[in-house]
């Protein structure tokens, strides 16, 4: 499996196999992962906050041994996350949030987003978290934290089977922009500050 350190791999099959793996489900959203945890970077570095990506979770299926000492993993998929993206802790205070990109400009589609995901956010928020959505839409280059409450009322509402996105209106009505810094490509933690520690929230 080829990883994003900025060397190229010598071996052009194995090139093809991991590209296979990764456009199938970790690739989506990279983008704006990739910024967050650039982001994230930098809140560590300068010690403002302590945020990180759980990693994707891989189910095993076929390992060789071809030494004692050594395992070889010949085959593996990746399976779908049982919580969010990210976590971790700000002012001692818990953060728990989703990063969603879409190439939509006028929703973010419910599919994209998964039911057990939402149980868990849910309960992150009744217990005091401070949890929420960064929603990026691709084609109007514009980023938004949405709150985890609104976005609640909106699916035990809205999520029925008639509704099969979320509006960008109401992202936007209900959310905040995040503004785009050099370090800080994704700086949500002015709005985490702004609306949950500022707010009182």
């Amino acid at each position: 499996m080829n990883y994003p350190n900025g060397k190229k791999a010598t071996n052009p099959s194995a090139i093809n196999r991991s590209k296979n793996v990764l456009n199938t489900y970790g690739n989506r959203g990279m983008t704006l992962e990739n910024e967050i945890v650039e982001t994230n970077k930098f809140y560590l570095e300068t010690n403002i906050a302590v945020i990180h990506k759980k990693p994707t979770p891989i189910q095993v299926v076929q390992v060789d041994y071809p030494k004692r000492s050594a395992a070889t993993i010949k085959e593996a998929y990746y399976r779908r996350p049982s919580t969010t993206d990210f976590n971790g802790l700000y002012k001692g205070r818990y953060v728990d949030f989703e990063a969603k990109e879409t190439n939509n400009k006028t929703s973010l589609p419910f599919s994209n987003i998964h039911e057990h995901q939402v149980e868990h956010m849910r309960r992150v928020d009744q217990h005091g978290g401070i949890c929420f959505f960064i929603i990026r839409f691709k084609p109007l280059n514009e980023t938004f934290l949405l709150p985890i409450r609104p976005f609640i009322r909106a699916w035990d509402t809205e999520f029925d089977g008639k509704r099969k996105s979320l509006p960008y209106n109401f992202i936007k009505d209900n959310g905040f922009e995040i503004p785009f810094r050099l370090q800080a490509k994704v700086d949500y933690i002015k709005v985490i500050e702004k609306v949950y520690i500022n707010g009182g929230d």
